[in-house]
């Protein structure tokens, strides 16, 4: 093995995302020598936490909440599919790992929403091109590299984790190549999964995501690719299910127009209208939100078959609600709205079968009035979002498509971030954290997907994780000291 690179630490981290990093400074702050593996050689590589708008919160709710209604949220937002242990590691650190991230420096402020009271400053509005530098994620990450460096850590860029180094069933490092084609080889006491999730993997999206990954939008960094998941399936841990993603709906336009991602959301008009196919017919409950709704935009046989229906009513109303509203912004931009004075101009506009249209808007209008939209098929909730009669000329269609974040399913761990295998038991030495992770949101097929947070879900499990790397240390050296 002399053509290998032989590197020697105590804890591996495989990514340079908020997880990643909050896993490696922690650890190396209990004394841990630590190095964080980065594909990316890029100074400011690319990544999802560097792109993120920065809000801390718990299933929409304050981190300042108690953690036992944290809880409750958790399992609500989730229909009680949520692995109890995660969900409780989640509601009892979630504050916790605000402050501490407060510690090494990071600044918050009050956002728009209540549950907005941590969101990382300088607050990242509209990342679009290189808006992102000197703000929220991009000063998390810089932050945390910083404090990782003063205690000797290192992030160690152009460095691609491949194989997952196994000695019987004790994880002992990782094989990797680095940006020139070298081989490199990493011994380590615990080894850390951290690479985010597998949206950017066309394999693994049609496996559980949608029959056509070419035709979800990429609202993302476009750097997680799986790997992390595909290497620890290699190792013997357990994988929950793979369904699930976090997202927004956005104009189909965004496959061609940068302005369009990735805000101008169209969740708040569809959540107020339908959804229909292009042969005119409702296929998803509107009521559950966009991140629900998406998901099952990308599930649909075409993915880019789908429009948002609206009256002038919701366009007003609904349209402008937030910063990430798409009226007016959404044709200012380029953005395609198909507006007429009746739905069957509309439909003809659109390419949308005229009579079905009409007859979906008419049977849904009907149950609205009657205060029974729970009765259509599919059924029509209204305890998140009001249901809007569609009767206020002009008419609008806005053909809509799935913008994909970052995906639910993944590594199954307990609440120290312990991976698990097939028998649920831990793998010695490898712990994952962040949404290369399940088993914390999502929810059963068929109901609303479950969303939680990925920050919060990254930032605890990255604690625990370390917590529970030092604490093994520790313990080891307890046993060797004379």
């Amino acid at each position: 093995m002399s053509d290998v690179e032989i590197l020697r630490c105590d804890v591996a981290v495989i990514g340079g995302g908020i997880a990643g990093m909050v896993t490696a400074t922690r650890a190396a702050q209990g004394g841990a020598h630590v190095l964080v593996f980065e594909r990316s050689a890029e100074d400011r590589y690319l990544c999802n936490s560097r792109l993120t708008a920065g809000i801390f919160h718990c299933a929409l709710n304050s981190v300042t909440t108690p953690p036992a209604e944290l809880a409750r949220y958790i399992n609500d937002a989730t229909g009680g599919t949520a692995e109890p242990a995660q969900a409780n590691a989640v509601a009892s650190d979630a504050l916790r790992a605000v402050r501490w991230l407060q510690e090494q420096g990071l600044r918050f402020v009050r956002g728009a929403q209540a549950y907005h009271d941590f969101t990382l400053a300088p607050p990242t509005v509209n990342p679009q091109n290189r808006g992102w530098e000197g703000r929220g994620g991009d000063v998390l990450l810089r932050t945390l590299e910083t404090a990782l460096a003063k205690t000797g850590g290192h992030v160690m860029r152009g460095m691609s984790a491949k194989k997952l180094r196994m000695d019987d069933s004790r994880c002992t490092g990782v094989y990797g190549e680095n940006a020139a084609g070298g081989r490199f080889c990493v011994e380590a006491a615990a080894t850390v999964v951290a690479d985010g999730g597998f949206q950017t993997s066309s394999s693994l999206l049609a496996e559980a995501i949608t029959p056509d990954p070419d035709k979800v939008f990429q609202r993302n960094a476009r750097t997680g690719f799986g790997d992390g998941l595909r290497m620890a399936r290699e190792a013997g841990a357990a994988l929950t299910e793979l369904r699930g993603f976090y997202g927004h709906i956005l104009s189909a336009d965004a496959f061609s127009n940068e302005k369009l991602w990735p805000h101008l959301w169209l969740d708040f008009v569809a959540a107020a209208g339908v959804l229909v196919d292009r042969s005119g017919q409702r296929f998803t409950n509107e009521g559950d939100g966009g991140v629900s709704m998406a998901n099952a935009i990308a599930a649909q046989p075409d993915p880019l078959g789908t429009f948002a229906i609206a009256d002038q009513k919701i366009w007003d109303e609904r349209g402008t609600i937030n910063m990430q509203a798409p009226n007016p912004r959404l044709r200012e931009y380029g953005g395609t709205v198909h507006v007429a004075d009746s739905l069957s101009a509309l439909a003809k506009l659109a390419g949308i079968n005229e009579e079905a249209l009409k007859n979906s808007v008419a049977r849904y209008n009907e149950a609205v009035l009657s205060g029974r939209p729970e009765t259509l098929s599919p059924p029509r909730s209204t305890s998140k979002f009001e249901a809007y009669r569609i009767d206020t000329a002009p008419y609008y269609a806005l053909p809509a498509c799935a913008g994909v974040t970052y995906t639910m399913g993944g590594i199954l761990i307990d609440d120290q971030a312990r991976v698990l295998d097939k028998q649920r038991q831990p793998i010695a030495g490898l712990y994952a954290a962040g949404a290369t992770t399940g088993g914390l949101e999502g929810g059963p097929v068929g109901s609303a997907v479950g969303y939680v947070g990925g920050l919060i879900k990254s930032s605890v499990m990255g604690l625990r994780a370390a917590d529970d790397i030092n604490k093994v240390r520790s313990g080891m050296m307890d046993r060797v000291a004379p």
